[in-house]
This record gives structure tokens, C-alpha cells and sequence, in this order.
């Protein structure tokens, strides 16, 4: 992890912090070979995920290029080509249910 992650990480507020940290986990433990930077200020994942915290959450942001309009719909937002789902606590993160989006971006 770069300096610049750490710190991103670092200065979020509790849940944010360990929900990204959850998140990052889950992003490279399916994909232990996908390319992490800090672009636009926040974590992406090869241009195809990214991880922001905001005030209240955090939101795990997908690309949606190449996706049908069904598999458009299992995320939130009105981007045109990324789109994202909301995580307000740790509870609520179901790993198994983060790695099939992971997989519908991905095309696997």
C-alpha cells in the first residue's frame, strides 16, 4: 500500500475507516493481482473500482461500461459510466454478495 492510501485510510473517521479497509480487503483478496492507485483523490482498482468515504458512508464505486441495463440496476447513482452502492457499517458488508459484483463488473 503507497503512502498516499495510507494516509487516505488513515484520516477517515470510524466506521468509514475500517469499512474502506474492509472493502480494500475484500477487492484484493478476489483480485490479488489488480492494480491499485489513488487517483482523484481516493482509491481505484485498475479504472473499473474505486472506495470513497464520505460524511455518513462509504461508497464502493463500479464501472459500468459494457454492463446490461439488469446488471446496471444492482448498483445506485447516475453516473454514465460508473456507477456505486452504499455502505453504512461493517455489519452490513456481505462479502460474498461484494465479490459477485466484483465478478459482474469484471466479467467473470
Amino acid at each position: 500500500m503507497n503512502s498516499k492510501m495510507q494516509a487516505y485510510i488513515k484520516k477517515q473517521r470510524s466506521p468509514q475507516k475500517e469499512i474502506i479497509e474492509k472493502l480494500r480487503d475484500i477487492i484484493l483478496k478476489t483480485y490479488p493481482d489488480i492494480k491499485e492507485e489513488f487517483k482523484m483523490g481516493v482509491p481505484w482498482y485498475e479504472g473499473k473500482y474505486y472506495l470513497v468515504g464520505l460524511k455518513d458512508h462509504v461508497n464502493i464505486g463500479f464501472s459500468i461500461e459494457g454492463l446490461s441495463e439488469e446488471e446496471k440496476g444492482l448498483f445506485e447513482g447516475t453516473g454514465k459510466t460508473m456507477k456505486h452502492i452504499k455502505v453504512f457499517s461493517l455489519e452490513e458488508i456481505n462479502e460474498e454478495d461484494i465479490v459477485k459484483l466484483l465478478k459482474v463488473v469484471k466479467k467473470e
